[in-house]
């Protein structure tokens, strides 16, 4: 295969950004993500790749649970702010605030859009992300007039 041709290629594809959030007592994983789409109608499934040597999946793997949180169009700043580790300070990971899940109590961004509560139903581990494959358990929005932010519109790339 063409190594040029292959990533050219991998990178046309369309994605959306969204922040995964978990928590497991004090330990709180927060990570920008755009390997994500829905699955299934019924019951409501997304999948989600996540680097395997991230927190995010080092905690998503001890609880099964996670949270995604819609990034809005505009909102490139927020994005980039969970491409570092996680701090939890004032109420606030990595600056932005956020509330427990009413499921899973997993942080929920104040700041974003919409959001949704999954519980891993599968998982594949193959390569350096591990396929997660997760129902939908709660969902909310925080303001239904607000597009998503799409990986394309930053400039930034990651596939290939």
């Amino acid at each position: 295969m063409d190594p040029k041709a292959k990533k050219h290629t991998m990178r046309l594809l369309t994605y959306g950004l969204h922040v995964l959030t978990a928590q497991d007592g004090d330990d709180v994983a927060a990570a920008t993500v755009s390997w994500l789409s829905q699955a299934s109608f019924e019951p409501p499934l997304i999948m989600v790749g996540m680097k395997v040597d991230s927190g995010i999946h080092a905690v998503v793997k001890r609880t099964g649970v996670f949270t995604v949180n819609i990034l809005g169009a505009g909102q490139k700043d927020i994005a980039a702010a969970f491409f570092r580790p996680s701090q939890v300070e004032d109420g606030r990971i990595n600056g932005y605030a956020f509330e427990p899940g009413p499921e899973t109590g997993a942080p929920l961004l104040l700041d974003l859009p919409a959001w949704f509560e999954a519980r891993v139903t599968d998982r594949i581990e193959r390569g350096d992300h591990t396929v997660v494959v997760a129902e939908l358990i709660s969902a909310g929005v925080r303001d239904a007039d607000a597009g998503p932010l799409e990986l394309r519109s930053t400039g930034w790339s990651y596939g290939g």
